[in-house]
């Protein structure tokens, strides 16, 4: 009998996971539990396999679980994994790739994620302040001691836009105090961190509560327009070089990331009682006073996963399912193409603010490799953007070059109102 797989969540993200399932050698039958049907996610299972409802319904996620009584469950966003998919299909004995909700706490609160590094000594943390009083005077004391260069963090997941950086999203204290009371009304708590300057890279992890298994490291690029201007998005587009790093890290830098997430992970489940299945995906800050901890998610990144999941080539159901058992140490290092990796978001005009809705784009071929589906859907034969980020295309080479080459190739061959990044793959 093939072993089943739901796969909850229907973007960019997710039709990169569930095509990295596909590649498995072992016999599977993967199913979507979605918002809507993603085309690329189409194409792999059949639309038979795609059950579209709410998936921010827990109790709806339970009925579709039941009826499928998947081997295991891979969670691919963030929110319904912070209110709690994975305990829900615990209870009815479904296991999952992804954390539990007082785990995932470690992307759903950047308070606790602070408190926690501090509560267990754990490097790398900026100086940073928890207030949860709308009248608290700590925050002015806070902002005049760094000169007004702080971080304004969101207590809650707010798809990516949950943070607000000095002279680039505010120029006064009382814009930051602004957002603060925002964050305090809605989440109860806001944090303040001192700006930290450098470098900035992904670390994404597969880990099981007991080992760590980094992928490669990856440079992500938020802002919507060309030289890092404009507001700041899901996510533009990424990079990798073919060590599986990039320009201004070496093997120390790596080493130092790593290993504070190793430190995490275990203070993770001293707080919570239970190990952290899944994805670590830490946020990192080359900075001139080392490796500094900018965040941590829950899950694996849309873009961030479209460099990572296509040139995996270790057998990603057996990660996922040794990840469960609490295993990964039996896999050893994961082993990827040794390529160097492009991403760029093509995106409806007038993303993110006012983008064109409901307008169909055309292809050139009918079909493309590494090209993933996200805010589009299929009618009448027609792929029709639907107001986000449209489709993430990868491009792969010897090195950067030639990665770019191939993901300018295969975005040539879209037409409509779209526009991306032309910089992404020329910066760092």
């Amino acid at each position: 009998m093939p072993k089943k797989i739901l796969v909850i969540g229907n973007g960019g993200r997710e039709h990169a996971i569930v095509e990295a399932l596909a590649r498995s050698p072992q016999s599977i039958d993967i199913y979507n539990f979605a918002s809507a049907v993603n085309p690329g996610i189409k194409n792999i299972i059949g639309e038979s396999n795609i059950i579209v409802g709410d998936y921010m319904d827990l109790s709806k996620i339970q009925e579709v679980a039941q009826a499928l009584k998947p081997d295991f469950a891979i969670v691919g966003p963030d929110d319904p994994i912070g209110i709690g998919a994975v305990d829900v299909l615990k209870a009815i004995g479904i296991k999952s790739f992804a954390p539990n909700k007082a785990n995932a706490q470690l992307e759903s609160s950047k308070a606790f994620t602070r408190n926690l590094l501090a509560k267990h000594h754990i490097d790398g943390s900026p100086d940073f302040l928890v207030s949860t009083d709308t009248e608290d005077s700590k925050r002015k004391a806070f902002y005049d001691k760094f000169d007004g260069q702080i971080v304004v963090k969101a207590d809650g997941l707010l798809g990516g836009k949950g943070v607000l950086v000095a002279e680039e999203h505010f120029q006064t204290f009382e814009e930051a105090e602004d957002f603060a009371i925002q964050s305090i009304k809605k989440f109860g708590r806001v944090v303040l961190e001192e700006k930290l300057i450098g470098k900035e890279f992904s670390l994404i992890s597969l880990v099981d509560g007991k080992t760590v298994l980094d992928t490669p490291a990856i440079q992500d690029h938020k802002r919507a327009f060309e030289g890092d201007e404009g507001p700041n998005t899901g996510g533009m587009g990424c990079i990798s070089d073919e060590r599986g790093s990039l320009p201004f890290l070496d093997k120390e830098d790596l080493k130092v990331a790593h290993n504070i997430t190793v430190e995490v992970m275990h203070a993770l489940e001293k707080e919570n009682g239970s190990p952290f299945i899944g994805v670590m995906y830490g946020g990192f800050m080359k900075t001139k006073n080392g490796i500094k901890l900018i965040e941590y998610n829950a899950r694996f990144g849309d873009p961030e996963a479209l460099n990572i999941l296509p040139i995996l080539k270790t057998d990603f159901v057996d990660i996922c399912e040794k990840a469960i058992d609490e295993n990964l140490a039996s896999i050893g290092p994961l082993e990827f193409e040794p390529v160097a990796t492009v991403v760029r978001y093509l995106c409806p005009n007038g993303y993110p603010n006012s983008p064109v809705k409901n307008v169909p784009i055309k292809l050139r071929e009918s079909t493309l490799e590494n090209c993933y589906f996200a805010s589009v859907a299929e009618e009448n034969g027609k792929l029709i953007l639907k107001g986000s980020r449209a489709i993430g295309i990868l491009g792969k080479g010897a090195h950067m070059a030639e990665a770019l080459a191939d993901c300018e190739s295969k975005i040539s061959n879209f037409e409509g109102p779209l526009f991306y990044r032309k910089d992404i793959g020329t910066i760092t």
